[in-house]
């Protein structure tokens, strides 16, 4: 973990009470840090560290709403619950996790890397939407506190019902990461004299679907086929059903499309459009996410369309154009980059310029990154030196915090080559530094150059 996080005049949003407060905690947990590292009593930094968090809970949450209200902020009954989560349930799930492991070493430093990460993902980040300074895109169509716990309570009883699976949820604000080869499965319901659509993606991880749906099948091999397709479809069919169900106002709603999406379908999706609710689940057998979006931003005309005259040849279809692009892989095996930056503009012009060697992912926030990277393991990440909130360096310090991660190698990606910003990270063994000032052939031969010397076993 860090041993520093140094406020930056860019986190001021404008409003000297809030401003305040965050000033404050950058210092606090820079001293359950510094705690930490001077081998204080474990029980005691995490005791601390609880009360804290409890206190900033009660008071900066309430100041923080209270400003919200007076200025009739649009996004307040969703930032509440947002604070409403962490404190109710985030931080009760890490004091239960410290004291079943006996104030561990890993859940100190989950413990501190959660709070690290809250206050980067959430307070220098949501808060900064208050100030107008950013625009909440993605998220200001979610359900209501109870309505969410109610269906993540179905989702889960409904996964040990169907699949006999034990999950628990990993994110309320899954953000369309991959993980692993996943299977994207949309279904579209309307309703009699209502013009609005009902969207909802379900995502399997391949071998949960083998691991479940593939057990009771009796199929023994690690691959999946039509008739595991089409048990996958109705199974889906019927968790949605059973989901909706639980909630009379959605019971005239009647499905009327499905589709198998590509990845890059789905990521679209997720990306352009807002969320009534995206959650990933950690299954056990491989990672589930249950998706709803907003549905006047339907899309149309995506994916294979299944339709009840067209089911079996659409299901083949989809899995012969799944086995070309797993044959096609076999053949032609490819590094997976993941490029980490804030601009749109320089994240699509590195995938243009890189996806034809490379399988390439992107992210746009130090955050999204580790949470892409815990998921599906790239080969290098291309990481944005000079990003807001998050940036480069603190990035790669959460990442060479964690063992598991500790050895991905990363370039930076920076607009600047002086000394005291490469001496500065020399000791978090980065890869090297591309600047982004280079003409794309430049940039492209030093990507290849890692990756022959990576070969040739001289990184």
């Amino acid at each position: 973990m860090s041993d520093e996080y140094e406020w930056r005049e860019e986190y001021n949003i404008g409003v000297e009470s809030i401003d305040k407060e965050h000033r404050q905690l950058f210092s606090i947990i820079n001293k359950l840090f510094a705690m930490e590292k001077e081998g204080k009593d474990i029980e005691w930094v995490c005791n601390e560290g609880i009360k804290f968090f409890k206190t900033h809970a009660l008071t900066h949450f309430s100041n923080e709403e209270a400003y919200m209200e007076s200025i009739n902020y649009k996004e307040l009954p969703q930032h509440r619950l947002l604070h409403q989560n962490f404190r109710e349930n985030m931080l009760p799930a890490l004091e239960k996790e410290l004291e079943r492991t006996n104030y561990s070493k890993n859940s100190l430093d989950h413990f501190l890397g959660v709070c690290a990460g809250w206050l980067i993902g959430h307070t220098l980040t949501e808060d900064i939407v208050i100030a107008n300074k950013e625009t909440a895109l993605h998220w200001s169509n979610l359900f209501t506190g109870e309505e969410q716990d109610d269906i993540k309570k179905v989702i889960l009883q409904q996964l040990f019902n169907m699949f006999h699976v034990e999950a628990h949820l990993i994110s309320d604000r899954y953000g369309a990461e991959k993980f692993g080869n996943g299977i994207y499965y949309r279904l579209v319901y309307g309703a009699p004299n209502i013009d609005e659509k009902l969207e909802i993606i379900l995502v399997f991880e391949e071998q949960m679907v083998i691991n479940t749906v593939g057990k009771v099948l009796g199929i023994h091999t690690n691959e999946l086929d039509t008739m595991l397709i089409h048990a996958t479809r109705y199974s889906a069919r019927q968790f949605v059903n059973r989901a909706m169900e639980c909630f009379p106002a959605l019971s005239h709603y009647g499905l009327e499309e499905e589709d198998f999406l590509s990845y890059s379908d789905f990521h679209k999706i997720m990306v352009k459009c807002e969320h009534q609710l995206s959650l990933l689940f950690d299954t056990g057998v491989g990672y589930f996410a249950y998706c709803v979006i907003a549905p006047h931003l339907l899309e149309t005309g995506i994916g294979f369309s299944i339709m009840s005259d067209n089911a079996a040849a659409e299901v083949e279809k989809y899995l012969n154009r799944r086995k070309e692009k797993e044959e096609q892989a076999k053949r032609n095996p490819r590094k997976k980059v993941l490029i980490v930056d804030d601009s749109l503009t320089m994240r699509e012009g590195m995938k243009k310029m890189l996806s034809d060697d490379y399988s390439v992912s992107m992210v746009d926030s130090g955050v999204a990154a580790i949470r892409s990277i815990a998921l599906d393991a790239p080969d290098l990440v291309l990481l944005d030196y000079e990003m807001p909130v998050c940036d480069g360096r603190q990035t790669l310090e959460m990442l060479r915090s964690d063992e598991v991660f500790a050895n991905v190698p990363v370039i930076f990606l920076t607009g600047r080559r002086d000394p005291a910003s490469v001496i500065g990270v020399m000791p978090l063994k980065p890869s090297g530094y591309i600047l982004k000032t280079s003409k794309p052939e430049e940039i492209k031969k030093e990507i290849n150059e890692f990756f022959a010397k990576q070969q040739n076993g001289k990184n």
